[in-house]
């Protein structure tokens, strides 16, 4: 089985696709729920006392969610093709390593880290770096032996670090290793363990449900005595600037991630495509109008602390969803859904039972309940997206979510290593100022600078200039 699952593309896109518009817009003139819900005007500042989410706070675990719904499509096929474990284990290691140096190579070389106020020589450096990105990740279109092909990409990461050695950054700062994308350390590292326990629980899925339920034990305990041996065994990384053992707590979006995946994996496999079109036909517009109301309500409702609202809500969503799905079996997209929204919703509403518990929920410090429930809510999105991509087969109108989703190394640094430099360059951001004139100003600069990055990264993916670890 060879097809692609575009919902998990177009899933992953809207991941990038949002985080990239949440950092171009201007949040100072914007109201509260376009910010991080612990960083709210007009100051911004970080108040770790303050729970709620806002749909901000929902792009990380979303992209965490395709991730994990990823890893039966990549590294489950290779297993089935025969790949030892052994093999793939050190693919994920290696993986790892890769995500980890970008974290640090990008951090090191965006423009307001390399001078205050940004000049020239900063832009340049910016753009020599996004360049410089292409022979490291991209699978090169000729012809040559694996070795050749790693040896092109440790030349280049070689080039990147003597770079960085002998750059001098705003403030007399030098290199660091501990000067990383916070972002993008943190999905080297569930990269890491999440391929690993994947991997070796692929047939044995209660095997990996009790790993994680011994994992939970173990942040619970280390959060509730710092004395206890599980704070010292999680408070210890043989190098805290490549891992931090505090980063597995999103294993709990990812895996749920993992689990979609494999439903969707089997569901292709079966022969879906036989049934396809025998829908009863109000369930998919149906489903489109729950699965956007129980996104959008949690996010509404728990941003604004109507937690009895919201729970009644959602409980009766899920109740109108599952009455509309009840029966659905088969091969069909229905009896997809079916299965989708089951996992979903007990995510959503174990979520919501943890709420008040570590004061509600938090993005940072992270807490189980917006693990748990940011997990549901992508398992609705994807629903969504299967609905939208696959079923109605609105294959134009998303290209823009899939080939972001299909390249989201790129599309996640276009905005800082070139668009940003390139406007700069050409003296076009001295004009951003009207941007910062209205609300709808402040708005539109996020719209335009991201509609720029995603029609690099569109480019280049078509190109078949693909970035990948």
């Amino acid at each position: 089985m060879t097809q692609r699952a575009l919902s998990i593309d177009a899933l992953r896109g809207y991941a990038i696709v949002t985080m990239v518009l949440s950092a171009t817009i201007v949040t100072t003139l914007l109201p509260g729920w376009m910010s991080h819900a612990q960083t709210p005007p007009p100051t911004h500042e970080f108040n770790p006392e303050l729970p709620g989410i806002t749909w901000v706070d929902m792009v990380f675990p979303t992209f965490l969610f395709a991730l994990g719904a990823a890893l039966p499509f990549s590294v489950g096929r290779k297993f089935r093709k025969g790949i030892s474990k052994a093999a793939l284990s050190a693919k994920a290691l290696w993986r790892g390593i890769k995500l980890a140096y970008f974290a640090i190579l990008i951090q090191h070389f965006y423009p307001y880290m390399l001078s205050s106020p940004q000049d020239m020589k900063s832009w340049m450096l910016a753009i020599f770096c996004f360049v410089l990105l292409f022979p490291m990740y991209m699978r090169l279109p000729w012809k040559m032996p694996s070795l050749a092909r790693t040896a092109v990409q440790l030349v280049s990461m070689a080039v990147g670090i003597i770079v960085m050695l002998n750059l001098n950054y705003a403030g007399g700062q030098s290199l660091s290793l501990y000067t990383s994308n916070i972002i993008i350390l943190i999905l080297s590292n569930v990269a890491v363990f999440a391929t690993l326990l994947y991997l070796f629980t692929i047939d044995r899925p209660y095997t990996r449900i009790g790993i994680l339920a011994v994992l939970a034990g173990l942040f619970l305990s280390a959060d509730a005595d710092s004395a206890s041996w599980q704070h010292a065994v999680l408070g210890y990384s043989p190098a805290w600037w490549l891992f931090n053992p505090f980063y597995l707590k999103y294993l709990f979006v990812v895996m749920p991630g993992c689990y979609a995946g494999e439903i969707l994996l089997r569901w292709y496999a079966n022969g879906a495509a036989k049934e396809a079109g025998k829908e009863k036909t109000y369930i998919a517009p149906a489903l489109v109008a729950i699965t956007l109301f129980i996104v959008i309500s949690n996010l509404y409702f728990l941003y604004t602390r109507q937690l009895v609202m919201n729970l009644c809500c959602s409980a009766s969503a899920i109740a109108a969803g599952w009455y509309i799905l009840h029966g659905c079996t088969g091969n069909g997209y229905s009896a997809l859904w079916r299965r989708l929204f089951a996992f979903g919703a007990f995510m959503l509403i174990l979520g919501l039972a943890w709420e008040s518990y570590e004061g509600g929920i938090k993005k940072d410090p992270v807490t189980f309940s917006y693990l748990f429930t940011t997990g549901g809510l992508s398992f609705m999105t994807l629903i969504f997206f299967s609905i939208i991509c696959d079923y109605y087969s609105c294959r134009r109108a998303t290209s823009f979510l899939v080939l972001s989703g299909q390249n989201p190394m790129m599309a996640y640094v276009a905005a800082d290593l070139l668009v940003y430099p390139v406007l700069n360059i050409c003296g076009i951001t001295k004009y951003f100022g009207v941007f910062t004139q209205s609300v709808f100003g402040a708005f539109m600069q996020g719209v335009i600078l991201t509609s720029l990055a995603v029609a690099v990264t569109m480019l280049f993916t078509k190109l078949k200039c693909i970035w990948r670890t």
